[in-house]
Parts: structure tokens; C-alpha cells; sequence
């Protein structure tokens, strides 16, 4: 307690309800400094505060989670338009660059499994096909198509130039002559098992052997004769004896139709066969006339003469023309009939 004078009479009051004479109370009073902004001023001058006294000091949440926000906003309109970053032009060159490495390996890897079905395409075991790409990088190659190319499909650049120069002089070509017939009927069935480059090879030998195919001689040889053919040319006994048992039958065919020759041509009516294939697939191994011509045959007491053996027997002869269309001989043959 003590005594205040107020308009000059002393007036006892507590302590606490003092107040200065000089401050006028008909004039508002001065609101003081806030103190949360004086600890921002500090905050600005301390190293981990703020950078200006004017900015609000963040909540732990919202300063947790700022820097995670402003790196995926910024990541998304740095991709989304505009001019890319550097680490965006990095990822996207990084990104083209592998797709482009992939694309390539895939394409030489596509090319590379062509060229060993070519390489495998031989004696017309399979049709060897290649992509529009493929034949472009061929062609830009060689200056244009090539003659491996015109021909039948089974005759590539890797096959055997017996077995090449057989399909573009023989294949197909009608034959009249007994003789030939005779020697085309026997290294058809020893083709059986093996492949043509192989018997063409050893067609000399097999002449020799066979005394020229002349069916009247072979008709005629013995026991021993056959054995010393088994030893001296290294063909198997049975083959051996199946030829002679032929050459038997083929003198009895010329007893009934005057000739081998008008036998097999009657089943065609003395004019090849002309099926117009257009890919190596669409030639069966057999078709329903050569397995009429082989049960007439083997009615007749002929040997190793299935309709297999028969049909490729037909095309060797003649009898068909199974050249493809797209191979220069197919025509050529039709221009003979």
C-alpha cells in the first residue's frame, strides 16, 4: 500500500494500480514489440535460422515434408513440357541410346537366323525364306538378283556344283532313251537314305559298275559277278541283286510294250505333267500317280520302287515338270513340248 496524490488529494492504494501522471488516459496507449517477432530478428541473424526476418519459421511436419514435395514438382515439369533438365536429357539419352543397341542386336539377330536357313536350304530338304529386309540387303549387294535366286528354291549358293549343274542340264528334261531310263530308275533307289550330290558323285562309278546299264548284260550277271560289284564299289548286296532282279523285269516290259520307254510314258499319256508349283513345299514326295505307276511295278516283280522312289524317278525323267515357276527351266521345258 501507499499513498498516491490524484488532483491533489493523497488517495491510498495498492502498489500494482500505480500509474504514471505522465501518460495522458485520454490517449490511446502504444502497443509494445511483439516478442515472437524479436525472436524471428534473432532467428535471421543465427546461422540455422531464416534468411529474412519477414518469413514465418516452418512446423517440424511441413518442414519434413517440403523438400520430398519441391523435388517431385520439379521433377514432373521438367518432363512434362518445356526444355528438359540436364539430368532429364541424360535419362533420355541413356534411355534411347539402349533402346537403340536392343533394336539392333534384334534385327542383326533376325538376319543371322535367315542366313542359316539359307545356308541349311540344300537339295530340297527345305524352302529356305527370307524377309523383305533380308533379300533388300542381298540385292543392294550383289547389283540386283542373282542367278542362285532365279532358280529353284532348294538350289542355293552352297550347294554342289554336280548338284547345280544336274538340276539346270537334266532335271526335268524328258527322257526317252531305255538306257537312261533304266540308269535314273536305279540311282533313284540308291538315293534312298543318302542325298542326290552324293549319288550324282558316283554315277561314274555306278556306270561301271552296271556295265552301262545295259539291261540284256546286267539281266545276265552272276553270283560271283555281283559279289566282286559288292567289294569292288562298295554297294550293298541287296541293292546290288535288286538291280539285276530289274534289269530281269525291264527285258520282259520291252517284250510287252516294244520299249521301257513307251511303258512309263503311257501312264501320262506321252506328255509331261505340268503342276505349276510356285514354292519348294507345295511339291509332295509322292503323288497318286506315281503310286499307281510303283503297284504296277511291283506287280511285275520290280524292286525298291515305292511311290517315293517312283515320283522322284518321274521328275528325273521327265515325267513331270516340277521346276518352280519362278525358275527359268520350268519354261524352257514347256517350250520342248
Amino acid at each position: 500500500m501507499c499513498n498516491s496524490k490524484i488532483d491533489g488529494r493523497s488517495v491510498l492504494q495498492p502498489a500494482i494500480n500505480r500509474f504514471s501522471a505522465a501518460l495522458d488516459p485520454t490517449k490511446p496507449m502504444k502497443k509494445p514489440s511483439s516478442p515472437p517477432a524479436m525472436a524471428v530478428l534473432k532467428r535471421g541473424n543465427d546461422n540455422n535460422g531464416l534468411n529474412s526476418s519477414g518469413e514465418k519459421p516452418p512446423t517440424p511436419r511441413s518442414a519434413a515434408a517440403k523438400p520430398p514435395i519441391v523435388v517431385r514438382k520439379k521433377s514432373k515439369k521438367v518432363f512434362a513440357g518445356g526444355l528438359p533438365g540436364l539430368e532429364a536429357t541424360a535419362l533420355t539419352e541413356a534411355a534411347t541410346t539402349a533402346g537403340s543397341i536392343a533394336a539392333a542386336q534384334r534385327e542383326q539377330a533376325s538376319l543371322m537366323q535367315q542366313q542359316r536357313k539359307l545356308r541349311i536350304a540344300q537339295y530340297g530338304k527345305m524352302e529356305a525364306k527370307l524377309q523383305n529386309k533380308s533379300v533388300a540387303v542381298h540385292s543392294g549387294n550383289n547389283g540386283g538378283v542373282n542367278q542362285e535366286e532365279k532358280r529353284c528354291t532348294f538350289i542355293t549358293s552352297n550347294s554342289d556344283p554336280f548338284y547345280v549343274a544336274y538340276h539346270d542340264e537334266e532335271w526335268g528334261v524328258p527322257v526317252h532313251d531305255d538306257k537312261i531310263l533304266f540308269e535314273l530308275l536305279v540311282l533313284c533307289g540308291f538315293q534312298v537314305g543318302l542325298d542326290w550330290t552324293t549319288i550324282l558323285k558316283r554315277r561314274k562309278e555306278y556306270s561301271e559298275a552296271f556295265a552301262g546299264f545295259e539291261a540284256e548284260v546286267v539281266a545276265k550277271f552272276t553270283e560271283r559277278q555281283m559279289s566282286s560289284i559288292c567289294s569292288e564299289y562298295g554297294i550293298e548286296q541287296g541293292r546290288v541283286r535288286a538291280v539285276v532282279d530289274n534289269a530281269n523285269r525291264i527285258l520282259q516290259i520291252t517284250k510287252d510294250f516294244s520299249s521301257l520307254d513307251k511303258y512309263f510314258w503311257s501312264f501320262v499319256n506321252y506328255r509331261p505333267l505340268n503342276p505349276n508349283y510356285k514354292t519348294c513345299r507345295k511339291i509332295p514326295a509322292k503323288t497318286s500317280k506315281s503310286e499307281s505307276i510303283s503297284k504296277d511295278l511291283v506287280r511285275r516283280g520290280f524292286r525298291s520302287v515305292g511311290p517315293t522312289v517312283v515320283h522322284s524317278f518321274m521328275q528325273a525323267a521327265g515325267l513331270t515338270n516340277d521346276h518352280l515357276l519362278s525358275c527359268p527351266r520350268h519354261h524352257h521345258l514347256l517350250s520342248l513340248h
